[in-house]
């Protein structure tokens, strides 16, 4: 049995400036925490392997020192004896060092499309795969999976990583069922244990298509490992942990998927009709509001109305940071009356 811990979507340095001009929470500490916490297994020698599914900074284009801080955690887990697969995802694929990580033996990226094969107690393991396709992946996939040679390894565990969009995938509110940037379930050929993917923040395992087809070889999303918008607030962020079957014969089988929640930091909107309130009053609705939310909310504060001038002083950011604890995250969005 070959266990796997697959994470993704780590988008390190999400609300990190370098030099902010407020100081007050950010966000960015908790992505590296939660990063750090899903590799921890690994750290520990409970797997065998980890595969990091894509976007592991969160823009394309970040300070050198930010691409040196976000490779640090994987670096740990690669000296630890683990070997690790990353998939340059849609973010960060145009900036990864790939000479710094080929410098370690065991940490591997799959910058081209191409195969890592690995060796576990006498279990041969292949893991192809190629860098997010930003654009028309529908039409290049068979080319792109074909290109890997993956297939043609032999191999008693053959896994397929990607960081796409595949027909099923959900998000809040939707449902991918076709188009330019959604790989069919069909597609997915026989010969693989699973995929394993990036890209869709929403925890799930997809093992047929939306014509009720078993696909070929079940895609696994781990979800993301923090909350990057507003929309994922109800979602469950973590990790996964798999085990494997070898069987050469057909690439192998997941025989069990484990999801592991992480800590992530709850979201709440606040909306205030500030109309007609003066300085004392609204100060104290907008302290009411914050005191009735967990210490460690990350908060949308909508202030709305027409304010008196007196009122307008208690809406300055450093007002504000006076009304809520330093653990707490607030972003004010205020709107005035008819807009």
């Amino acid at each position: 049995m070959i266990r796997l811990l697959l994470l993704a979507d780590t988008h390190l340095g999400f609300d990190l400036p370098a030099r902010p001009r407020v100081e007050k929470r950010r966000r960015g500490p908790d992505f590296f925490t939660n990063t750090r916490l899903a590799l921890e297994p690994a750290i520990r020698g409970e797997v065998d392997l980890v595969v990091h599914g894509g976007d592991l900074l969160y823009r394309s284009k970040v300070p050198a020192g930010l691409v040196a801080m976000a490779l640090e955690p994987l670096l740990e887990v690669a000296y630890a004896g683990v070997p690790v697969v990353l998939v340059p995802g849609n973010h960060e694929r145009s900036v990864l060092p790939y000479p710094l990580l080929a410098a370690h033996e065991r940490l591997h990226v799959l910058d081209h499309p191409h195969t890592v094969e690995l060796f576990f107690n006498g279990t041969r393991v292949a893991l192809g795969g190629f860098p997010c396709v930003r654009d028309g992946i529908r039409d290049v996939f068979a080319d792109r999976l074909r290109a890997t040679g993956v297939l043609g390894v032999d191999a008693d565990l053959r896994l397929l990583c990607i960081h796409q969009t595949v027909e099923g995938a959900r998000v809040k509110g939707y449902t991918f069922a076709n188009g330019a940037d959604v790989i069919p379930g069909r597609a997915i050929p026989e010969g693989f244990a699973a995929v394993l993917s990036g890209h869709i923040h929403r925890a799930q395992v997809l093992d047929r298509d939306l014509a009720g087809r078993a696909i070929a070889a079940p895609v696994v999303y781990p979800g993301s490992v923090e909350r990057t918008s507003r929309a994922e607030r109800d979602e469950a962020k973590g990790f996964m942990i798999l085990e494997f079957e070898g069987d050469a014969r057909c690439g192998g089988r997941l025989e069990k998927e484990t999801f592991y929640e992480l800590p992530a930091r709850p979201m709440f909107d606040v909306t205030i009709d500030a109309s007609g309130l003066g300085p004392e009053t609204l100060s104290e609705t907008i302290q009411r509001e914050l005191e009735a939310l967990p210490g460690d909310a990350v908060v949308q504060l909508r202030v709305e109305g027409e304010l008196v001038p007196e009122a307008a002083e208690m809406i300055r950011a450093a007002r504000l940071r006076a009304m809520h604890p330093e653990t707490m995250t607030v972003d004010l969005r205020f709107r005035r009356a008819g807009r």
